[in-house]
């Protein structure tokens, strides 16, 4: 959720920014967007030419390595605190337009952009019930019966999330509600919130604003059907077989590595761990990748986990040989194995990244 806005003020705005959300400073933090109001921007500005930069490149100093984890968490409730003392929960015009519901996809925890989103909007006049991160489905469904919503904007930054998501979308839909998704998650495009059949895709927070004002129609009957009518390649099952294998595939690359490659029998516990979390993200993007049926999906993560492995100065050579063994345990689904073939040509065929550079990822996974 960004905006361009590059004059000499935001930029050098952004630089203030960046430093005490990277100190974990929420009063500095608050000080610089209350400045930033007094230099004549705008809630809106501020908040999309502004925060949401800031934030953004908090995601890529994790992703390169020049942050770490606990930093990330610090610097992102930094921002948060600051948008919470900036901007008011009331607001003068938030009545005027109709009542929506922002929520992330049940298991996303990147709450902020939608945070984000919520807050644009009430500037825009709507009032919003802001549910945060990781919202149960029949919790949701719930709260939209109970507030009467005009409609529901649902956020995920981890593709992961896509069959979860299809299956939220889905279930308002149902309800008779109105669907637009947004997030990295979704897509450059929102070809993957298409495909989830919801019912609008905004690229970012003025998006989705003009979109609630063009109108949003209450979805047909035919919203109720079932997910593999949607997406027809799911008959073949191979989906539903990578999920159910995700344990034994992840052991058992695990091990085959082991004996292929001895230097892994060297690794300590928190070594073995982290790569065993590699692989189960892997199998985790490949399982998405085939809900949707979508290469670039899987080949774009395993690049970029490639690029994270090396910031860390971890070798990434073990990538391709782990996909070829996933492959090999799943050499009766073609789906799947072609796609683990795509991925392993394209780790080795990669653009190794500049000193302190980490290309953005598909959501991140701090």
């Amino acid at each position: 959720m960004t905006d361009s806005g590059d004059t000499a003020v935001t930029a050098g705005l952004r630089d203030r920014l960046w430093q005490a959300v990277l100190d974990g400073d929420a009063y500095t933090t608050t000080d610089v967007l209350r400045q930033s109001l007094d230099a004549g921007l705008d809630k809106e500005t501020l908040l999309l030419g502004l925060v949401a930069p800031v934030q953004e490149q908090v995601g890529l100093a994790w992703a390169a390595n020049r942050i770490t984890v606990a930093q990330e968490h610090a610097a992102t409730a930094a921002n948060e605190r600051a948008v919470t003392a900036l901007i008011p929960a009331a607001s003068a015009r938030r009545r005027q337009r109709g009542r929506v519901t922002v929520a992330c996809v049940d298991g996303e925890w990147h709450a902020f952009p939608a945070r984000l989103v919520a807050e644009v909007l009430q500037l825009h006049g709507w009032q919003v019930d802001y549910l945060g991160p990781q919202i149960p489905v029949a919790h949701l469904i719930d709260h939209l019966h109970r507030t009467g919503a005009d409609a529901v904007l649902l956020s995920s930054s981890i593709p992961a999330r896509l069959p979860t998501a299809h299956a939220v979308i889905t279930a308002c839909q149902a309800a008779g509600m109105p669907v637009m998704a947004g997030g990295r998650a979704f897509g450059p495009d929102g070809r993957y919130a298409r495909a989830c059949g919801a019912d609008r895709w905004a690229a970012d927070a003025r998006g989705a604003a003009a979109a609630l004002e063009a109108g949003l129609r209450a979805p047909g009957p035919a919203a109720a059907r079932q997910a593999v009518d949607d997406l027809p390649h799911l008959a073949d099952q191979e989906y539903t077989m990578v999920v159910g294998a995700r344990s034994r595939l992840v052991e058992q690359t695990l091990t085959d590595l082991e004996k292929d490659a001895p230097a892994m029998q060297l690794y300590t516990d928190v070594q073995r761990h982290r790569t065993a979390e590699d692989f189960a993200f892997i199998v985790d993007f490949l399982a998405t990748a085939l809900y949707v049926d979508d290469t670039d999906l899987f080949t774009g993560f395993v690049t970029w986990t490639a690029d994270v492995l090396e910031a860390r100065s971890v070798s990434a050579r073990c990538l391709p040989p782990g996909l070829d063994l996933i492959a090999r345990q799943l050499r009766d689904f073609p789906r799947a194995t072609a796609l683990l073939r795509e991925g392993a040509a394209a780790v080795a065929a990669r653009p190794r990244p500049g000193p302190g550079e980490t290309a953005p990822g598909p959501g991140g996974v701090a």
